[in-house]
């Protein structure tokens, strides 16, 4: 079995669904309230177990109560939680989120995820990467840990994907040595203000990959740019879409499928995502996908 080595953000979400989304100032009803497990990091973990891959998490969560439950739900679905670091000095990570008509706002406050810093990158854990065959980060821990981390994976040859969100600017140095970038549109235009789409498409064939929603994923594949279409589906909740879709990326590469098959793997799961509420309510079991009338027989993945 493929390892994935997940290095990132845990949190509890905090969920409210409503109908009217209030001016500034002004009070409205809410239809629902729920919490659920989050984190950008903990969610691509866990829809990548749920595709069959095996998974380390990495990072820091409080000594609190929800800290204790962040670490149970990962350890439920069978990740490896050795090395979820429990911190005594800040609350764990929480995501506050808004649903109005199917999609979603969110403010996040990282707390304990800001504790994940290069001081806790030490020898065991750099022994567990070099043991990986691909590692995960997205930007909700500190930047310069991801990139002593994507500076360590490179000079190792270990594949990585970068899924930087929320945007924040990236050196050139740190795109380069990523193997896979997965912004949204939103996130392409923060790390490449002024440039075109598809100049930078062209410029990163293979390793850029622009997650259009609805719409599907835009990649260069080293001859053309090529649009791979999304799954029509109706939304109940997008919270965790982006988060299933590189999950879903990273188990379909590692079970030797084209770039653009992979993607196509992940759309489908992105998809069957969105029909159930919260970030990983709705994320896919392997099982789940083989049954979807859209899952290609070509696709050999365990």
């Amino acid at each position: 079995m493929k390892k994935i080595a997940v290095i990132g953000s845990l949190s509890v979400d905090f969920v409210v669904e409503t109908d009217q989304k209030p001016a500034d100032g002004e009070t409205v009803f809410g239809n629902s309230f729920q919490t659920s497990f989050g984190g950008k990091g903990a969610n691509q973990a866990v829809a990548a177990k749920r595709l069959g891959a095996a998974v380390q998490m990495f990072g820091c969560v409080g000594n609190d109560t929800f800290g204790q439950e962040i670490i149970a739900n990962l350890a439920e679905e069978g990740i490896d939680v050795t090395h979820v670091e429990r911190v005594t000095h800040c609350a764990s990570g929480s995501a506050h989120i808004t649903l109005f008509q199917g999609d979603n706002s969110i403010i996040v406050v990282p707390s304990a995820n800001n504790c994940f810093t290069p001081d806790q990158l030490n020898t065991p854990l750099y022994t567990q990467l070099l043991e990986s065959d691909l590692v995960m980060l997205q930007h909700e821990i500190p930047q310069e840990t991801n990139e002593a981390i994507i500076t360590f994976c490179f000079e190792h040859g270990i594949p990585t994907i970068l899924n930087p969100a929320p945007a924040r600017s990236l050196s050139k140095d740190v795109i380069d040595k990523v193997s896979y970038l997965t912004p949204n549109e939103h996130e392409f235009k923060v790390l490449f203000p002024d440039k075109e789409l598809s100049d930078v498409l062209a410029e990163y064939p293979n390793k850029l990959i622009i997650t259009m929603g609805a719409t599907g994923a835009l990649v260069n594949n080293g001859q053309k740019e090529v649009l791979v279409p999304a799954f029509k589906t109706t939304p109940v909740d997008t919270t965790g879409a982006g988060d299933t879709f590189n999950g879903a990326l990273a188990a379909g590469i590692l079970n030797g499928l084209s770039l653009e098959a992979s993607i196509t793997y992940a759309n489908l799961a992105a998809s069957m995502s969105v029909k159930k509420l919260g970030a990983q309510g709705g994320m896919p079991k392997l099982e789940q996908m083989k049954a979807s009338e859209f899952f290609e027989k070509a696709w050999h993945v365990e």
